[in-house]
């Protein structure tokens, strides 16, 4: 499974916005082939912060990055933020999320 973290710095005009203004994107992605999930989160400390968590079976995020829906969401996206993306991209085992061993709740 490919997991992908991205961290997004909204301009200040457009943080309120945001989560809509890449919706189209979203749901796009969620309907790709070997998409798991793609989750936005906005930081409680950096309130122009996003984070997005995605996965895909491991063939899927090559295609992810080529489509059209992609490409045009790069461009739409570049005057919304205020810096370039961080990202971590990973290869991990497994093929969805674990329960936690160190915390449970019955």
């Amino acid at each position: 499974m490919i997991l992908i973290v991205v961290k997004f710095e909204t301009k200040p005009e457009y943080t309120d916005t945001f989560p809509e203004l890449v919706r189209d994107f979203t749901e796009a992605t969620r309907a790709e082939p070997g998409n798991k999930w793609f989750e936005w989160n906005r930081s409680l400390e950096e309130p122009n912060v996003f984070t997005l968590v995605e996965a895909f079976d491991d063939d899927g995020a090559a295609a992810h990055v080529n489509s059209d829906h992609f490409k045009q969401a790069m461009v739409h996206m570049k005057p919304l933020l205020a810096t370039t993306p961080h990202i971590i991209s990973r290869t991990v085992e497994g093929d969805g999320w674990d329960r936690m061993g160190e915390l449970r709740v019955d």
